[in-house]
């Protein structure tokens, strides 16, 4: 499995103007697609990030919906502005407690290492991390999305309610630093967002 995700910058008024444009033009309209099995949006409205993730059932389904998915995102960057990066990635691991509703969140951690790690990486997301987690209140799912060429790899982990997200961030923080030293990674960056869309098909992958 893979997946694209678009990262905007956006100005904090126009956030809500992007939801509503993602939710009723784009989604609709990427779902549609061959080899298309969701949509997530992540936002933080304090400093306007908001990040598109689209996920597909192989590498060619992805690489062919690229042209119309650059129009679509060319439409969500002009109504919400600011700076814009887009990124590809195989789906390493997700595992699904349970569906996240309304309220939902997520924090999301982006590590880096050695490109010749990631079967390492991947490896202690699995064995270690995921174990962890599903002990922590309103835990929903986690993912982990990978890139082999540069060695850089995004955790991501759903909760059901901004306070549950929030009473975990010091375990989260033990699991993290453990992570970091058993796989040799270097922290990039670390944030929280309150998860604006969750349409996703994708299977376990565990």
């Amino acid at each position: 499995m893979y997946a694209r995700s678009t990262t905007i910058w956006a100005r904090t008024a126009s956030v809500d103007d992007g939801v509503a444009n993602i939710r009723d033009t784009a989604m609709p309209a990427v779902l549609g697609m061959d080899g298309c099995i969701g949509l997530s949006m992540l936002v933080n409205r304090e400093d306007g990030r908001c990040i598109v993730t689209t996920a597909w059932q192989t590498a060619e389904a992805m690489r062919a919906s690229a042209e119309a998915a650059a129009a679509l995102r060319e439409r969500a960057h002009d109504l919400m502005g600011g700076d814009m990066t887009v990124d590809e990635w195989e789906i390493a691991v997700l595992h699904r407690d349970h569906r996240a509703g309304d309220g939902a969140c997520a924090r999301v951690t982006w590590l880096r290492v050695d490109p010749g790690q990631i079967d390492r990486m991947t490896g202690v997301f699995t064995d270690t991390v995921l174990p962890s987690l599903e002990s922590f209140e309103g835990f929903c799912s986690a993912s982990l999305l990978t890139d082999r060429s540069s060695g850089r790899c995004v955790g991501s982990v759903a909760y059901d309610s901004v306070d549950a997200m929030r009473r975990s961030r010091e375990r989260a923080d033990e699991v993290r630093a453990g992570v970091i030293r058993e796989s040799g990674a270097e922290r990039l960056d670390v944030s929280e967002f309150e998860l604006a869309i969750a349409h996703l098909r994708v299977p376990e992958l565990v």
